[in-house]
């Protein structure tokens, strides 16, 4: 049986946006931002496996609002789900005004990563206990993601897709 780990993947990386980081506008470039996320996201992934990770799949991205030039950027990752193999992060992108030094939320993602061992083949991760209110709402939400990418994959029969029929029950 796979060991049980509450969510402590809590990544934090904060830096700041510099002017070859940047398009035309002076707002950073959205590669640069997935770059950023995908290495917060795979820092999250590794801390909750203990395990080598690779990039599954980019689920989703939001791109809310522009990261102007100077600005700091900070990207919360946290692992929102853990299945077999597989670790569904949630990434919170976070901007501060360089002036007032409020932050706002800028964007938001979703990663998957799966753990391999030292030749490439998926291995076993911890299960996830959410504890917080947020916490359990993303949890409950990624299995439903899941079963949507597999049916939409062609992986998955929409008759077995219990968690997607129960939205419209």
């Amino acid at each position: 049986m796979t060991p049980k780990h509450p969510i402590d993947s809590l990544t934090i990386l904060t830096d700041l946006v510099l002017p070859g980081e940047t398009n035309p506008l002076n707002n950073l470039f959205g590669g640069e931002l997935l770059a950023r996320m995908d290495r917060a996201a795979s820092i999250a992934a590794r801390r909750h496996s203990r395990r080598i990770v690779v990039t599954a799949s980019v689920n989703h991205v939001a791109f809310n609002r522009s990261i102007p030039l100077g600005s700091v950027v900070t990207i919360e990752a946290k692992i929102s789900r853990a299945f077999t193999t597989s670790m569904e992060i949630y990434l919170d992108v976070w901007i501060e005004d360089r002036e007032s030094g409020i932050r706002a939320k800028a964007n938001e993602a979703i990663y998957t990563f799966v753990a391999v061992d030292e030749t490439g083949n998926p291995v076993s991760v911890p299960v996830l206990e959410p504890q917080t209110e947020e916490e359990k709402l993303r949890f409950d939400a990624a299995l439903r993601r899941k079963q949507l990418s597999l049916v939409l994959a062609g992986k998955m029969s929409a008759h077995d897709a219990t968690e997607l029929k129960a939205l419209f029950m």
